[in-house]
């Protein structure tokens, strides 16, 4: 077995099947975003949930799941709209023990308002913590007794070590960190953020998960990995310092990359 970390792919209905035999070919991670949709967490998908693990057959892996993170935020002040989203976070664990998946992605608090704001109301780092608390309490206590975990990632965050204040904060065990390096590098470039490799390092030992895409910083492009300008010798050198084991997923928007974007990293020694 290679000591080089071994990567993952973000599929979807329509790309899993011409993925199995190469996530079967080692313990590769899986990542289903099938299940982000209100419409989908709405109706009855028992039985995309069957298609997915009779497919699945012996695939040995970590596999979760991308949550729901439309249209709202996990620290929203509005009650009614953050018991909309604890029923959504439900929704997401009753999919992950369909699938019999361990992890589920939720999306960072943080934004680019909040940074340029900060320090002018005082209160409103204690009010997320509250919100987010209130929102996600129910559902961390549920994925902890299920053996699941939410990994937090980065959407607008600017400064890298905010994750992790919140979920040392919460003080949450089912909740870790997750690095998507396409917006980070977004951050880094666009919003004057650290390089990609400072938000993989601030992450520490919490680091549980990773979207692997690149980028040119100007957009969440998802390209494929070697089409952008992210310096991945650098991100795979902060992975090996956490000591961390992340689900590596390459989560490109054009799924015909995922072999070409493995064989990449592959040519470089960093990954299989």
């Amino acid at each position: 077995m290679t000591s080089r970390p071994i990567l993952g792919a973000a599929l979807c209905r329509s790309s899993l099947a011409a993925h199995v035999d190469w996530l079967r070919e080692a313990p590769r991670d899986l990542e289903l975003q099938h299940f982000v949709d209100a419409e989908v967490l709405d109706g009855d998908w028992s039985g995309l949930a069957a298609e997915v693990n009779q497919l699945l057959d012996g695939h040995q892996g970590r596999r979760g799941i991308h949550g729901p993170f439309w249209g709202f935020t996990i620290a929203s002040y509005d009650p009614e709209v953050r018991r909309i989203v604890a029923r959504r976070m439900n929704q997401a664990l009753d999919v992950c023990a369909a699938v019999n998946g361990t992890h589920v992605v939720i999306h960072s608090p943080f934004t680019t308002w909040g940074y340029n704001h900060r320090g002018l109301y005082p209160t409103d780092t204690d009010r997320m913590l509250t919100a987010a608390r209130e929102t996600l309490g129910a559902a961390l206590k549920r994925a902890e007794d299920m053996g699941v975990t939410f990994v937090l990632e980065n959407i607008e965050d600017i400064e890298p070590s905010d994750r992790a204040m919140l979920c040392e904060a919460l003080g949450w065990q089912a909740l870790e960190l997750s690095v998507d390096t396409g917006h980070a590098h977004y951050a880094h470039v666009s919003t004057g953020a650290p390089p990609v490799d400072f938000y993989v390092r601030a992450a520490g030992s919490r680091l549980g998960h990773i979207h692997l895409q690149d980028a040119d910083g100007f957009a969440d492009r998802h390209w494929q990995i070697g089409h952008g300008t992210i310096l991945w010798q650098s991100v795979f050198a902060a992975i090996a310092q956490t000591g961390a084991n992340p689900r590596l997923i390459l989560e490109l928007r054009d799924k015909a990359g995922v072999l070409p974007s493995a064989q990449y990293l592959k040519s470089l020694g960093i990954a299989e």
